[in-house]
C-alpha cells in the first residue's frame, strides 16, 4: 500500500516497477547497479559467447534457477531474440522474482555495445 501512495504522489518509483520486458540500454544499467543477468540459451549457444558474469540454466532447467540467482535483486533474461527469455521472465515472476525479458535477446546486447565472452 505504502509503494502505491508513493508512486502516486511521485515518490521515488518502486523496484517491482521492472517491466516484463526491457532493452538493452535499460539492461546495462540494471545490470550495473547490481541486477543478475541469466543467460537461458542452450549449452552450445551460452559457450559461443555470454554476457559476462551472467548465471546460465538451460531452459528446460528453469525450475533450478532459484537456486543460482541471489535473493532480492533483480533479474534479466536474455536468450538469442527474446521469445525464451519471456517465457523463463514470466516463469521467474510467478515465483516472485523481480524478473524481466531483454528484447531482441543476446544480438540487441551486442548492438548497445555491451561485451560477450
Amino acid at each position: 500500500m505504502l509503494e502505491r501512495l508513493r508512486r502516486l504522489f511521485g515518490g521515488k518509483p518502486a523496484e517491482d516497477s521492472l517491466r516484463s520486458k526491457v532493452n538493452a540500454g535499460r539492461t546495462l544499467e540494471l545490470v550495473r547497479g547490481g541486477a543478475t543477468m541469466l543467460g537461458v540459451r542452450e549449452s552450445s549457444e551460452w559457450k559461443s559467447g555470454h554476457a559476462p558474469g551472467a548465471v546460465h540454466v538451460d531452459r528446460g532447467d528453469m525450475d533450478k534457477s532459484p537456486r543460482r540467482l541471489r535473493q532480492r535483486r533483480s533479474v534479466v533474461v536474455m536468450c538469442a531474440s527474446g521469445i525464451r527469455s519471456r517465457t523463463a521472465a514470466q516463469h521467474l515472476r510467478g515465483l516472485g522474482w523481480l524478473a524481466a525479458s531483454l528484447s531482441g535477446g543476446i544480438g540487441a546486447w551486442l548492438r548497445a555495445g555491451a561485451e560477450i565472452r
